[in-house]
């Protein structure tokens, strides 16, 4: 599985549709919380005056701008954000977001989403967190869901007709572990490998694409002489959307060839097989814990438009040549193939 070819640059569409969340999908999230009214929505925040670029330590161009509102606008608008970081953090305690305050609102050019990326801080001890604040796209709302039910981790998310506000996810970027950490002498690099493998077979059997190295985070806790590490995605936006098997594969993208590098030197054909039979079982039991959840989830997917028919069959067709399994190519949407791959964990 993770051969000797370095892998080659994959083709992601450049700008993937969006998708809205129908009324099947509405009542989804209202009975499992999701669905509440916020008090400051996406379209309020794309009304700044004008922003100014942000740049990293180096001096690099981030891509993120800094939005300046109207000083009548403002206050509003910090104290609604104020608002939702209390809904998000405490269920929306007032008296808790009372110390805090609006440090700064960033606007992203980059990418699909163009998401809002708010910074709070608290006023008694300069501490400071993130959450994001986005349009709302149905299949990112498929991919969110399905991490929070099959993942390790647990999602925190809302939704408010066309916004979405996303808790932000803590750890490293995986483009900056691979430049600055990936050869620190004191971490175990057989654990990274099995992180990969592990983070590899998730991604495949629910098909979470485009997993390169600046769409998910290390996470990394000491443990007692050395320190584990996990591998979380921090974007969701192509969640069953393209029609290449490979797109859902993080081995191979270019920018994980590092990672991939590690798996071939430290683990053998029976470590991967080990490490990826582990994480089926935990998928298994995930899935089992939330079987009425995950049930209602993908039979409205399976009623779902969250991509082009064109990538539904290309999809189908090259699962099933994968699996040996015929069954794929009656798949008439990504909702159904999800259904399928996951079917194949209790193979």
């Amino acid at each position: 599985m993770y051969g000797p070819d370095q892998p080659e640059k994959q083709h992601i569409s450049r700008k993937k549709l969006f998708f809205p969340v129908n009324e099947r999908l509405r009542e989804y999230l209202k009975y499992y919380g999701r669905d509440i009214e916020l008090p400051v929505k996406y379209d309020d925040l794309t009304r700044f005056h004008t922003a100014v670029p942000v740049y990293d330590k180096n001096g690099k161009d981030t891509l993120w701008e800094t939005a300046l509102y109207n000083p009548e606008e403002t206050q509003l608008i910090h104290e609604g954000l104020k608002q939702i970081y209390s809904i998000l953090k405490t269920e929306g305690q007032s008296r808790v977001h009372r110390h805090l305050h609006v440090e700064k609102v960033d606007y992203c050019t980059f990418g699909n989403s163009n998401p809002f990326r708010i910074k709070i801080v608290n006023n008694f001890n300069d501490n400071y967190d993130y959450f994001y604040i986005k349009k709302v796209d149905a299949s990112r709302i498929y991919g969110l869901e399905l991490e929070h039910i099959l993942s390790p981790s647990r999602i925190n998310y809302f939704v408010d007709v066309a916004t979405l506000v996303e808790e932000h996810i803590a750890g490293i970027p995986g483009d900056q572990f691979i430049a600055s950490y990936l050869g620190n002498t004191e971490f175990n690099k057989v654990r990274i490998a099995k992180e990969l493998v592990k983070f590899n077979y998730r991604c495949f059997v629910r098909l979470l694409g485009d997993m390169r190295s600046y769409n998910y985070v290390f996470d990394i806790t000491p443990d007692f002489e050395e320190v584990q590490f996990r591998i979380r995605a921090i974007d969701f936006d192509q969640q069953s959307y393209e029609g290449r098997k490979t797109l859902y594969l993080p081995q191979f993208f270019k920018e994980n060839y590092p990672l991939v590098q590690l798996v071939q030197q430290y683990l053998s054909k029976e470590n991967i097989e080990q490490y990826q039979q582990e994480e089926r079982s935990l998928l298994i039991r995930r899935s089992k814990a939330a079987r009425k959840q995950l049930n209602s989830l993908l039979e409205n997917m399976s009623q779902d438009q969250v991509s082009t028919p064109e990538k539904v069959l290309q999809l189908s067709e090259e699962l099933a040549a994968h699996y040996d399994d015929a069954s794929f190519k009656s798949c008439t949407s990504m909702g159904d193939i999800v259904r399928h791959s996951l079917d194949h964990i209790y193979q």
